[in-house]
């Protein structure tokens, strides 16, 4: 494609072909067809969002999470669900439906060295260099959708926060706490403390593309900054999600860096380092100094998401519980040479480190972080919990699992697939006491996203309740949501039939219907 032509069409890729092909839509509906049983105690809203993007991109191989924030919000109440489905008007998604094309990622971005070759400038994800026009604030606020202190914020890791109306889903615009956000960044992944009610949060590059800093911060439940503190990073490194304890905070270090320069050439943001371990940075969460964080490692891995993190109350050792795989799990950003491993032989497994944090001081790295243990050995991502005990000892994990065994007919369901997002056909329930996995398996035709717990009324039993997630159905081709009760995990009490396809999504979170009341018709 020219550099002078906008493109009228998605590119017969697979991230925008089958069950990926872009949703675009907007709208609601206010009674979803329902299958089975939904208890009428069930009331909140599950929201999520999807990276969807609204025009098609200037470059063929865009990736498929480049995608404008698409917000859906299922509001149950009384045994019903009603829908609804709003973009996140950033900066971004405004301009370019003003101007009718894409905007980012362009072959012609403005700041471009003109002596460089332009088949060498592929538009590149997060890299403000290859950009047509200049943005303030570049996100697309697709990442993960988290409801605090009033507001409904939407959360891409590279920038502040989007805050959105809980119930409308109408954008208010970036949201900078009242001028007291430190960072240009906002991690995609806050932590909610059951106990205090405060957020806990961070940036990294926080003063920048490229910039080694993480800011740590813990806001109150009134939404007033307690705690702030600059760090160091021993390398500038993506840090997608993080752990929180009664009393540390735990940073994992995925080994896929960032160089500015090579940005300003028009390369990638992130390239991986197969040289480069994986660091574990652990800082105290309260009263915290610069010089108090200890920085250990670990061999050359990729650290998935959180599902917990503790403390163990008889030598105070911190255990957190993340998904590992021993591969560049974002093949799409290969190393220095090009080097990426094959996406089918990608696995990650639930594991536990253990962390003495009283084993070096700010100023040493412990280059003997033993092996962590494998708590599930199955391919599994995605982890959630209950949430009133996160940050404690805890028993259930709740997760998306990809086992070919369990009969899915993928010679069927493979030209619908599209591709490009991580495929997972069951979900999950591990038990931490028992070491046993349960498991709920839809059907040879679906693929399941990231589940969310639901606490049972009246309950304050950890785990008793029940599990909720978005269902892709290829037979369909549209969406499902379906809810499992967790005292009889292996089969769906409840199906809810959408009258649409939702692409593949990132994350999103449960809230109370105590915390965002129905208007009054």
């Amino acid at each position: 494609m020219a550099n002078s032509e906008v493109r009228t069409a998605f590119p017969d890729r697979p991230q925008f072909s089958g069950f990926m092909k872009p949703c675009r839509m907007e709208g609601e509906v206010s009674r979803l067809e329902i299958l089975g049983e939904l208890p009428k105690e069930i009331d909140g809203v599950f929201y999520r969002v999807m990276p969807d993007p609204q025009l098609p991109p200037f470059i063929e191989n865009d990736p498929w999470f480049n995608g404008d924030g698409n917000v859906s919000a299922f509001r149950f109440k009384d045994g019903k669900v009603s829908y609804k489905q709003r973009y996140v008007r950033t900066e971004k998604f405004v301009r370019e439906r003003e101007a009718g094309r894409a905007l980012i990622a362009s072959q012609h971005g403005i700041y471009l060295d003109l002596n460089l070759i332009p088949s060498k400038l592929p538009g590149k994800y997060r890299n403000k260099f290859t950009d047509a026009v200049e943005f303030q604030v570049r996100s697309t606020a697709n990442t993960n959708i988290v409801h605090f202190n009033g507001q409904l914020l939407a959360l891409k890791e590279d920038s502040p926060p989007y805050a959105m109306d809980p119930i409308t889903l109408a954008t208010k615009g970036l949201y900078d706490f009242e001028g007291q956000l430190p960072s240009v960044t906002f991690t995609a992944h806050p932590k909610l403390d059951p106990r205090t009610d405060e957020m806990v949060c961070f940036g990294y590059e926080a003063r920048g593309d490229g910039t080694p800093d993480v800011c740590y911060y813990s806001i109150s439940p009134d939404g007033r900054f307690t705690e702030t503190v600059w760090l160091v990073a021993p390398v500038v490194a993506m840090i997608h999600d993080f752990a929180v304890t009664e009393n540390w905070v735990v940073f994992p270090l995925i080994p896929q860096l960032c160089d500015l320069e090579r940005m300003q050439q028009g390369g990638e943001h992130w390239e991986w380092s197969p040289e480069t371990p994986l660091y574990l940075g652990v800082l105290p969460r309260r009263g915290a100094q610069p010089a108090d964080v200890r920085w250990f490692r670990y061999r050359n891995a990729f650290p998935g998401h959180v599902a917990n993190a503790f403390e163990d109350p008889d030598d105070g050792r911190l255990h957190v519980d993340l998904g590992l795989s021993e591969k560049n799990v974002f093949f799409w950003w290969p190393d220095a040479a090009g080097n990426a491993p094959e996406p089918s032989t990608i696995s990650s497994q639930l594991v536990r480190f253990t962390i003495n944090p009283s084993t070096a001081t700010g100023s040493d790295v412990n280059l003997d972080l033993p092996a962590p243990r494998i708590l599930q050995a199955d391919n599994s991502e995605f982890y959630r919990i209950d949430d009133r005990f996160a940050m404690q000892a805890y028993r259930h994990c709740f997760f998306d699992l990809m086992d070919p065994a369990r009969g899915t007919d993928f010679a069927r369901i493979g030209p619908k697939l599209g591709g490009g997002a991580p495929l997972y056909n069951s979900l999950a329930h591990y038990d931490n006491h028992t070491g046993k996995t349960e498991v709920y398996f839809p059907g040879p035709v679906h693929m399941v996203q990231e589940p969310v717990f639901i606490p049972r009324e009246g309950s304050i039993v950890e785990g008793d309740g029940y599990v909720l997630a978005l269902v892709s159905n290829y037979d369909t081709m549209a969406s499902e949501l379906h809810l499992l009760d967790t005292e009889d995990f292996t089969r769906a009490k409840a199906k809810i039939l959408l009258p649409v396809r939702l692409r593949q999504g990132l994350h999103g979170s449960w809230v109370d219907g105590k915390d965002v009341p129905l208007p009054v018709a």
